[in-house]
């Protein structure tokens, strides 16, 4: 499976995808943890690995890049006929400078923004979404991708490589529209998704509830200490965790059972 997840800025979406990937490397299963948000620093120390460099870095940069993406939108074919990857792609394949690993969990990182007036970040987008099109699992693999805030990926067209969305929702107005929102969209794709509920306590998923279809909601995760300490730190999650993973049993099981 290739599961997306995704939310607003803040709502623990690159607390989760560590959770997740936690979860699922204990069980055996080898996972690839994607970032594909080009403004997150922080998802590698979550992992307990430094950051690998950028699979854009290896594929020539950004400027050459965008020089491809210019010269496509020129021409007859424009964007769609513009192909990075010429064959599938195994997790074997991708190039060892690019991955992070910390026993059965491994990073890929898309890009980042590294400097100040470099660019908009269109190329770090194209190069996700084919990548996770072209990328092929064996069926003791997973795939967790970790989104930018907000719905710029759906706009990418990221979750056309993606099976399922897992959307985590803190207590916020924003948050319950932009669930919404995205409910439409993956709708119109007939993509599964789903909701997760963070950082709530009864009297607020109560309320948030009244705003959500309850089929979509697979799990709740209420305010944590030792989670909030390390995000705070940056610290690898795993020992700050314990607590949590029946939860996190309960949100794949969720997702399973669909």
């Amino acid at each position: 499976m290739k599961m997306l997840v995704c939310g607003k800025g803040g709502s623990g979406k690159s607390t989760l995808t560590a959770l997740l990937a936690q979860h699922y490397g204990q069980k055996g299963k080898t996972v690839m943890v994607v970032d594909t948000d080009e403004s997150n620093l922080g998802l590698h120390r979550f992992l307990g690995v430094n950051h690998p460099t950028d699979l854009m870095d290896q594929m020539g940069g950004k400027l050459e890049l965008m020089g491809k993406m210019k010269s496509a939108m020129n021409s007859s074919e424009g964007m769609m006929n513009l192909k990075l990857f010429d064959q599938e792609w195994r997790l074997q394949d991708i190039p060892p400078a690019c991955i992070a690993e910390n026993g059965n969990v491994k990073l890929l990182s898309i890009g980042k923004i590294h400097h100040a007036g470099e660019g908009c970040a269109c190329p770090m987008g194209f190069v996700a979404k084919q990548f996770l099109k072209n990328l092929k699992l064996s069926d003791n693999e997973m795939v967790i991708i970790d989104t930018e805030a907000g719905l710029e990926h759906f706009g990418r067209g990221i979750e056309e490589g993606a099976d399922a969305v897992l959307m985590v929702l803190d207590p916020s107005y924003e948050s319950v529209l932009l669930a919404q929102k995205a409910a439409d969209m993956t709708a119109s794709m007939n993509l599964p998704m789903y909701f997760v509920l963070n950082k709530v306590t009864p009297e607020i998923s109560n309320q948030m509830r009244k705003d959500l279809p309850a089929d979509k909601i697979i799990g709740e995760i209420p305010m944590n200490q030792n989670l909030l300490s390390a995000g705070l730190t940056g610290k690898d999650i795993a020992s700050s965790a314990q607590s949590i993973m029946p939860i996190i049993q309960t949100i794949i099981s969720g997702i399973n059972g669909s």
